[in-house]
């Protein structure tokens, strides 16, 4: 309980930055910054943006998995791999593509596409590691009532989707509140190109730190009523019904239909980026290859990754357990405390972290404690769903059998906590060392001076618009991404291709 405190305190370190700074700007200017059309502008093109993307996310992420897992589509582990792929390519890459070769998705449509085809992984893996675990015996007893298969899916099916469906687009409708790089690319104005804007263009604190707070007031809304929806319905189950896999719906005619499906969303979120990385790099006048900046940037990167990754998953680790174990009020509260700065940009976190320790511990000021410190406030919420999932899966009589027979609660954990929910945590870890490895904003407030990463190099070769320059980075983006990938695709994958 007392380190998901902790872990709570610190991921609210932002929350409270915005609270205090609002505070003092005072009610009558706070008025007058909030009450005005532009304000307006932003928030409908925010939440119509987040809702938009969501949806879109949830039906191309389950429509996918029930392809992948429910049906006879050919050559399914290809297929599996390839819907997976879009994680390795960073929001702002896949919004780099588009826009490099067309200013036609500089609309809210084109926003909502390339978001959705960035961001649908998020929804597709928890579904399939879900519609995997799923007994199959549910579905044939509901179909021996005389349901037909539509009904089934939407009686039996969905029901249990609820946990990955819900998890997933909160993270795809966190991660849109708090996205900078695709936006801006897009030039598609929201709240947080707005905060950039005034904090770096205008240097307007007061006006940037109210519209941070309504951003906040955002992310509580979609917390609430993910929670609401969540509900407290258990769905572990000691059983071992999931080891028969469920009957695989034939196609038949509609074979073609669901390849030309899968296929479409792999060629327009992967084919597309990769496509105009190549492209740039053969034609580009700007196209360079400084092998020892590449070098340097990929080695930060992958360090950074891969430390943000480990730091991540431990924290959330507590806070994971009791939300599930321990449900309450106060779980609830300190599982949603670790969603509500993700909803707030990078520019935001950064800023409240600096000013953080500069008044309480001034020598951590750029250095990498504080630039981990970032990552993990940024990213907790990716590490707390992926564990949330898995330990909802773990029934908790097996740990109270282990107790009972006189294993202490340390080699419970080890022997047989870890085992069940192995998955999650590698899950999670793989999508935080994807997140950190390709972090921008927080990045270019927050690292040491003289150290770049793949991230920082790309933002600065892109917006001089030397597309030229900045392909080989994205490329090593998306290379130094490709084994996290697969290692979700793997974990996602379970007993393989059943």
């Amino acid at each position: 309980m007392l380190t998901a405190v902790v872990v709570a305190a610190l991921a609210l370190v932002p929350l409270g930055f915005v609270a205090y700074d609002a505070a003092a700007v005072g009610p009558r200017e706070a008025y007058d910054l909030l009450w005005r059309p532009r304000i307006g502008e932003l928030l409908w093109n925010t939440v119509r943006l987040v809702v938009g993307g969501m949806l879109a996310c949830a039906v191309v992420g389950v429509g996918c998995a029930w392809l992948v897992e429910r049906t006879d589509l050919p050559l399914r582990r290809l297929w599996h791999a390839l819907l997976v792929a879009p994680l390795a390519v960073p929001a702002f890459v896949t919004s780099f593509g588009w826009v490099s070769l067309t200013s036609s998705v500089q609309t809210y449509a084109g926003a909502v596409l390339v978001v959705t085809l960035a961001y649908y992984p998020l929804v597709y893996l928890p579904a399939v590691v879900t519609l995997r675990g799923l007994d199959p015996a549910l579905e044939e007893t509901a179909q021996a009532l005389g349901h037909g298969r539509l009904a089934v899916f939407v009686r039996v099916v969905l029901p249990q989707l609820r946990p990955a469906l819900l998890g997933g687009s909160l993270l795809v409708g966190l991660h849109l509140l708090a996205e900078f790089g695709a936006i801006q690319m897009l030039r598609f104005p929201t709240f947080t190109t707005a905060i950039y804007d005034q904090y770096r263009s205008t240097f307007n604190g007061g006006a940037a730190t109210m519209t941070a707070s309504v951003l906040v007031l955002c992310c509580l809304l979609l917390l609430l009523t993910e929670l609401r929806l969540r509900g407290r319905r258990r769905y572990a189950r000691l059983s071992a019904g999931s080891a028969r896999p469920a009957d695989r719906q034939r196609l038949g005619r509609w074979t073609p239909v669901g390849l030309l499906a899968a296929a479409g969303v792999v060629a327009l979120a992967v084919g597309v980026p990769t496509y105009a990385l190549v492209h740039w790099l053969v034609v580009g006048s700007s196209t360079a290859f400084p092998v020892a900046d590449l070098l340097a940037a990929t080695g930060t990167s992958l360090a950074l990754g891969a430390a943000g990754a480990a730091i991540t998953v431990v924290l959330a680790a507590p806070v994971a357990w009791l939300a599930v174990r321990h449900r309450g009020r106060l779980a609830g509260l300190l599982e949603g405390s670790t969603y509500v700065s993700t909803s707030l940009p990078g520019i935001v976190i950064a800023l409240a972290l600096v000013t953080a320790s500069l008044r309480v511990v001034p020598d951590l000021y750029q250095t990498y404690a504080l630039l981990l410190s970032a990552y993990a406030v940024l990213f907790l919420p990716r590490a707390v769903v992926s564990l949330r999932a898995a330990i909802e899966q773990a029934p908790p009589v097996l740990d109270d059998v282990a107790r009972s027979l006189g294993t202490g609660p340390l080699e419970t954990i080890r022997r047989v906590t870890l085992p069940l929910i192995a998955p999650g945590v590698a899950s999670g870890a793989a999508l935080v060392f994807l997140a950190v490895s390709t972090e921008l904003t927080a990045t270019l407030m927050l690292a040491p001076i003289d150290v770049a990463t793949l991230a920082t190099r790309f933002w600065s070769a892109s917006s001089s618009v030397a597309y030229g320059a900045a392909a080989p980075y994205a490329l090593l983006m998306v290379l130094i991404s490709l084994p996290a990938t697969v290692l979700l695709g793997r974990v996602s994958a379970g007993g393989g291709d059943r």
